[in-house]
């Protein structure tokens, strides 16, 4: 199965605030943001918009936080 690609941190919020997913950003602090959406579990992530995140992290995001099948992650990105 292909990896996951890294991404900046900027472009996995967009992917994460666009539909179907549509996270909103609950909290804000620190380095961190906490984002929340309906039916969907917490998400966690950095708040630097330019930092790279490794395709690992990528793949924790959207799979273990958000819930997502591997397919499903992929098919967004």
């Amino acid at each position: 199965m292909a990896q996951f690609p890294s991404l900046k941190t900027g472009q996995l919020m967009k992917v994460l605030r666009r539909a179907p997913l549509r996270y909103e950003v609950v909290r804000q602090g620190g380095g961190h943001r906490v984002l929340e959406a309906e039916g969907r579990g917490r998400v966690v992530m950095t708040h630097h918009d330019s930092q790279t995140l490794p395709s690992g992290v990528v793949r924790r995001i959207l799979v273990d936080q958000a819930g997502l099948s591997e397919d499903e992650a992929r098919a967004l990105l």
